[in-house]
């Protein structure tokens, strides 16, 4: 199983970690896209965070003209009601669960991880962290859309039918369309989620009061007591 585990960009925390973050970066980027944003979470000395930021395996692109690039499924086309690589989009959900269970082992329980997603990576995020069978700490999505909508609806877990989630979207995004964030907000409040919806000043990107808000939800989330 080891070998099959995707290679990752780690941030360790001074003192050993207490819970963990698992970032997806967004199609065409790696897993340094976002190591860069952990010191402007601001996060508090006495949460000690592991940051794990995955790569993307290397595929062919269809609306790149088949390049080769980071991704975590095929781009079929672009409209918004497009088609979707779901078996593509399936096997990266199945390499971020070994993830989660990695940080099991390393003595993380599963409910102080966090799932992270930006763009193409949020799709793989909301779809693993609803149908994780294990609960989890919380889902961030940044800039995404839901891909697998019938697929979650069928497959949701139960166990995380309470998951605190966090959605951001900048207003100016030309990628993926504010409209696309707010489906998938309304998708997850009509299936029973309490969603957190964010919108900035932004383009397909962050900002750094966006940023900053997320460290306090995470600061917040992490530190509640568990019952």
């Amino acid at each position: 199983m080891t070998d099959q585990l995707l290679p990752c960009v780690e941030v360790e925390p001074s003192q050993p970690a207490i819970a963990s973050v698992i970032w997806l970066h967004g199609l065409g980027a790696d897993g340094h896209d976002f190591e860069p944003v952990v010191p402007a979470l601001n996060l508090p000395d006495t949460l000690p965070v592991r940051f794990v930021f995955p790569n993307a395996p290397v595929q062919p692109v269809t609306v790149n003209g088949g390049w080769v690039m980071p991704a975590w499924y095929d781009i079929l086309e672009m409209k918004l009601e497009r088609k979707i690589d779901v078996a593509g989009l399936l096997r990266s959900v199945s390499q971020i669960e070994a993830l989660i269970e990695r940080e099991i082992s390393r003595g993380v329980p599963s409910e102080r991880i966090i799932l992270a997603g930006f763009s193409q990576g949020g799709a793989v995020a909301y779809h693993t962290a609803l149908c994780c069978s294990k609960p989890l700490g919380g889902l961030l999505t940044l800039s995404t859309y839901v891909a697998t909508a019938e697929l979650i609806t069928q497959h949701r877990s139960d166990v995380n039918q309470s998951i605190p989630i966090a959605i951001h979207h900048g207003r100016e995004d030309d990628v993926v369309s504010m409209t696309l964030g707010v489906q998938a907000c309304e998708l997850l409040q009509q299936l029973g989620y309490q969603p957190e919806w964010h919108c900035w000043s932004v383009d397909h990107g962050l900002c750094l009061p966006e940023v900053e808000a997320i460290g306090l939800w995470l600061t917040r989330i992490l530190t509640m007591e568990t019952n």
